[in-house]
């Protein structure tokens, strides 16, 4: 066989070698569809492997019957959808855990505040092991760091009153949304739970991720909405903080009030003394 053939088998064999041992062989090809291996998926933080499998545990007892087994969303009673968790990251389920939103007590129901379910350890696996569900755009936002103690309020205030106001209040008392919803109050909520409400847009909020607040401008707002949580009326009965409305109706009760006092003073008959004559008539 001449020697040019040689080199040509020689290096055909190099070839289908080299294919071989980038890609591990026909045989470990995965289809399009198949679920990643466990060694392929990210771990929650410094999470290890008891806390996630302490969470998947927990996940199965107490929301796998929304969420479904493989955390991959169903379809409930009545047509609602529970989303999928692929993707939501460790924020939005510590938020929604700490704050009491989830479990739902219906699944038709506004996820509200409320006492948590489930104490701190349980909630840390919980959200060690949703960190663990990667959806395609990666793993979703981390338990944000906050910094509150050296903020610029007036640029907090600022931002707050040009992102936040339109939905939950100058006064964070929260507010009237589409659909019979309402934005929450934000005076019982941490620092961390209002940037984590940012990151993640729970409910009806929209998302505001790194490239609309950058991590100061989120702690600034944070800090300035817990400036809020004083709310001493220093100008009287503050009739709860919700704005206008309510102030206007009570100047309106006050002087329909007055005038209608001075409508029956004025058009009152008089009442005259009966005279002596008028008396002996009688």
């Amino acid at each position: 066989m001449p020697r040019r053939v040689w080199a040509q088998l020689a290096l055909g064999a190099t070839m289908v070698a080299a294919v071989f041992a980038l890609t591990g062989g026909v045989g470990a090809v995965a289809p399009p569809n198949a679920p990643l291996p466990a060694s392929a998926l990210p771990t929650a933080g410094t999470a290890d492997d008891a806390l996630v499998k302490a969470g998947r545990d927990l996940f199965v007892t107490g929301c796998a019957t929304c969420h479904g087994v493989d955390a991959k969303g169903r379809t409930l009673e009545g047509g609602v959808k529970a989303p999928s968790l692929y993707g939501v990251g460790e924020a939005s389920a510590d938020f929604q855990i700490r704050t009491g939103r989830m479990p739902l007590a219906s699944p038709n129901a506004q996820a509200v505040r409320k006492p948590t379910a489930y104490p701190d350890d349980e909630i840390e696996a919980l959200v060690a092991y949703v960190g663990t569900l990667v959806g395609p755009g990666g793993p979703g936002p981390a338990i944000p760091e906050v910094d509150v103690s050296n903020p610029d309020l007036a640029l907090g205030g600022e931002l707050f009153r040009a992102n936040c106001a339109a939905c939950h209040n100058a006064a964070g008392s929260g507010g009237a949304l589409s659909q019979g919803r309402a934005a929450p109050t934000l005076w019982d909520a941490s620092a961390t739970e209002l940037v984590e409400a940012m990151r993640t847009g729970p409910g009806q909020m929209p998302v505001f991720g790194p490239d609309t607040l950058s991590r100061s401008e989120a702690d600034n707002i944070a800090a300035y909405a817990l400036t809020l949580n004083d709310r001493e009326g220093r100008g009287g009965f503050d009739l709860g903080a919700v704005g206008p409305v309510p102030e206007g109706f009570v100047a309106w009760v006050a002087l329909t009030t007055v005038l209608f006092g001075a409508m029956r003073w004025i058009t009152r008959k008089p009442r005259h003394a009966k005279s002596g004559d008028d008396r002996g008539e009688q």
